[in-house]
């Protein structure tokens, strides 16, 4: 089965993935909120078939059309009021913490966060844990004490990383580091990549599993050898680790395991486990408590955290069990998303990884956003039926016309059968179609 589509013979997907950098950063400028919707502009006529210009697709249209949907298959940020999440707090709060007890101030320890804190250590087999307001501020601060630990301000780090792509040049700008690349390629560095960097670095940063390179992970065995390859360099490992809650299932190792091989390791709450906000830095105990003194002074000490601490802890327990299993589906979700583009004999496309690393993965198209974005509207309120999200243009480098969105399998499509999947393909085709033609469906 050809997932990847047609195009030019021997075309590799690392191609066309390669000019994603930055792909996923047209919602809000910060690349976190995967599923985030917002406003998308006009299309050019020759873009647009004989419908002319496309009129944008408004947010609030957007979300009341994901909402109003019976079926949705691309999780992400959850279409919910206000209200309903505070609601959706309340109702999963029992179960995560002592609601009797004091909230906390300033993230006491004796208190939610600190509870947080510890179990999040617990969870990664680290001695300690300290939480973050943003896993920016988490990751600026892990590379400026390595970088005064190490004596050397360098950080290999990959130009696709969170922290090139994603944090507005926050190490240099605000931690007076340097980033140096050991590969260029759209996949983490290898041992070998390692050990020829032409200068010496202080820390290796390793993005677990690199987003803007289709949600990727080395194998175990090249994970170890890229670690080992970065102490024989005398240089310290922090782990990326955003998203690496879900990560496990690919190598075949438990959380603790994979952890133990960083000197620090920076999680989200929110990006894998439904939280509000906030991440949590672990290592030692002496590393996260000078990582608490700097917190301070970047201004993360906040008065009160208790209903992100709250969200984070509920997710730790309702979440985290869950993602072997959203993993696994996305396997099947990948497969049958390439079976409907083959059978629709779309001329282009690409899934990728074809086999999904992670529960998330990338889907991309030889047609605007602007278009891709319009049909997804249309799918949703003509049928019912929200097969993605939002999809966004590649980066300057990329060719004209071509779109990528991110697929994550979540909660909502755990009960699609591969059928299921292909039918929708062909719904949501049917929909691309009369966008560039100007013909609704019915």
């Amino acid at each position: 089965m050809n997932t990847t589509g047609g195009g030019v013979p021997g075309e590799k997907p690392e191609a066309a993935v390669e000019q994603a950098k930055g792909g996923a950063t047209r919602a809000d400028g910060s690349g976190d909120a995967v599923g985030a919707v917002d406003a998308v502009g006009a299309v050019d006529a020759g873009d647009a078939g004989d419908a002319g210009r496309v009129a944008p697709v408004g947010r609030s249209r957007m979300l009341a059309a994901i909402r109003g949907s019976r079926r949705v298959l691309a999780g992400g940020v959850p279409v919910e009021t206000v209200r309903e999440r505070m609601a959706r707090l309340v109702a999963d709060a029992p179960g995560a913490y002592d609601l009797d007890d004091w909230t906390d101030l300033y993230g006491n320890d004796d208190g939610i966060v600190g509870e947080l804190e510890r179990r999040t250590a617990v969870a990664l087999g680290t001695e300690a844990a300290a939480f973050f307001p943003t896993g920016t501020m988490a990751q600026q601060v892990a590379l400026r004490c390595w970088a005064g630990r190490t004596g050397n301000p360098a950080v290999a780090g990959h130009p696709l990383s969170h922290l090139e792509v994603h944090e507005r040049d926050a190490c240099a700008v605000v931690s007076g580091l340097r980033m140096v690349h050991p590969t260029q390629a759209p996949r983490l560095p290898t041992a070998d990549e390692i050990h020829d960097l032409q200068e010496p670095f202080g820390t290796l940063a390793l993005e677990l599993p690199l987003r803007d390179a289709g949600f990727v992970l080395p194998g175990w065995d090249e994970l170890t050898a890229v670690v080992a390859a970065a102490r024989d360099r005398d240089a310290v490992v922090h782990f990326d680790g955003a998203r690496l809650w879900e990560c496990g299932p690919h190598f075949g190792r438990p959380l603790t395991e994979i952890a133990a091989l960083a000197d620090s390791v920076y999680v989200s709450y929110y990006k894998s486990l439904d939280g509000i906000s906030g991440a949590a830095l672990a290592g030692t105990g002496d590393f996260v408590a000078e990582a608490r003194a700097w917190r301070h002074r970047y201004g993360g000490q906040l008065f009160q955290q208790w209903p992100a601490a709250l969200a984070a802890l509920a997710g730790l327990d309702r979440e985290l069990p869950r993602l072997p299993g959203y993993v696994a589906h996305a396997k099947v979700v990948a497969r049958a998303l390439g079976a409907g583009m083959a059978d629709a004999a779309v001329p282009w496309f690409r899934v990728h990884p074809e086999v999904p690393h992670t529960h998330q993965f990338q889907v991309w198209l030889p047609h605007p956003p602007e278009v891709l974005n319009e049909a997804v509207v249309r799918q949703a309120e003509e049928t019912g039926t929200t097969l993605f999200r939002k999809w966004f243009e590649a980066d300057l480098g990329g060719p004209p016309g071509v779109a990528l969105t991110e697929v994550t399998v979540a909660a909502s499509a755990m009960n699609w059968t591969a059928a299921e999947v292909r039918s929708a393909v062909a719904e949501f085709l049917d929909c691309v179609e009369g966008v560039r033609t100007g013909v609704k469906r019915g």
